[in-house]
């Protein structure tokens, strides 16, 4: 029987812009769905990003760049506090 579109038999990716200290950003890194989610949310899609700037470094011969932001594609930013509700805290 064939499958609905969009259903992959593999492991799933979600992906991720990444931001480093130097300013430049890559787009679209795949991180495997399996290592997030939890308590963790997507904090352990740094650790596995990180895992493989090393690997693209040592092939390369270059130092690995800081990272300074990972954000999932796709997540709104997080929303900043408005005026009035700093009016009403008194700032």
């Amino acid at each position: 029987m064939a499958r609905k579109p969009g259903t992959r038999a593999g492991t799933e990716f979600v992906l991720f812009d990444v931001l480093y200290e130097d300013g430049s950003q890559r787009s679209n890194r795949r991180v495997p769905s399996t290592v997030l989610g939890g308590l963790d949310g997507d904090a352990p899609a740094r650790a596995v990003i990180e895992a493989q700037d090393r690997e693209i470094a040592e092939r390369s011969g270059l130092a690995p760049l800081r990272i300074k932001k990972v954000r999932r594609v796709g997540a709104k930013a997080p929303k900043q506090f408005g005026r009035k509700y700093l009016k009403a805290a008194g700032h």
